[in-house]
């Protein structure tokens, strides 16, 4: 019996992951994405604070799909991203006088945070980065109200946030000497971070 050849995905037509980085940042600046950076999973500090912070700080608990205890534990996420070895960090900026309120302006920004990681997601996907995975650096907002614990009304781009898989966002960017500071009034510029695991 004659066998199929199989033949396996081209990743990015054979670019490195720097250029492939460069090319990606050309499709989505404009979408408020200021930076792409390739670096290794194994400087993603994952940290058991940063779930409690969910668990204790945070009104999404146990409200959100994409928020704790939907989302992994930390002894799961560490291996997890075992079985990966590279990832692209993705920096937006934005100022958002009503960060702190839950109304149509906020969810809007947050939307099309979540939108344009996911879409990268799939691009990359298509371009035979089969395990392509994003931790969106922004709260689910594509619902105004949740369905959980019912069935999530869009599953297909439901993804974790970056804290919700308990990473400590601050002490990758330390680890990647990316200088950040904390916004700390509501009319500051701020960074905001998401992250796509490769392979």
């Amino acid at each position: 019996m004659k066998q199929t050849k199989i033949v396996p995905f081209e990743k990015a037509g054979g670019i490195g992951l720097a250029a492939l980085a460069k090319r990606l940042l050309g499709d989505v600046e404009h979408h408020g994405i200021t930076d792409i950076i390739p670096f290794k999973v194994e400087d993603i500090q994952v940290a058991e604070w940063v779930h409690l912070k969910c668990r204790y700080g945070c009104s999404r608990y146990n409200t959100s799909w994409c928020c704790p205890p939907a989302t992994p534990e930390p002894d799961k996420i560490r291996r997890i991203l075992s079985e990966y070895t590279s990832a692209l960090l993705l920096e937006g900026r934005k100022t958002c006088t009503d960060f702190y309120r839950n109304n149509g302006r906020k969810r809007t920004i947050q939307v099309r945070c979540w939108k344009e990681t996911v879409s990268l997601e799939r691009k990359l996907f298509l371009e035979g980065y089969y395990k392509a995975f994003s931790l969106v650096g922004e709260c689910c907002a594509l619902c105004k109200a949740c369905a959980y614990p019912d069935a999530c009304r869009f599953p297909q781009e439901k993804r974790p946030s970056v804290e919700s898989f308990s990473i400590d966002v601050f002490g990758t960017l330390d680890k990647l000497g990316r200088a950040t500071r904390l916004a700390t009034r509501t009319t500051d510029t701020f960074n905001y971070y998401g992250i796509i695991l490769l392979d």
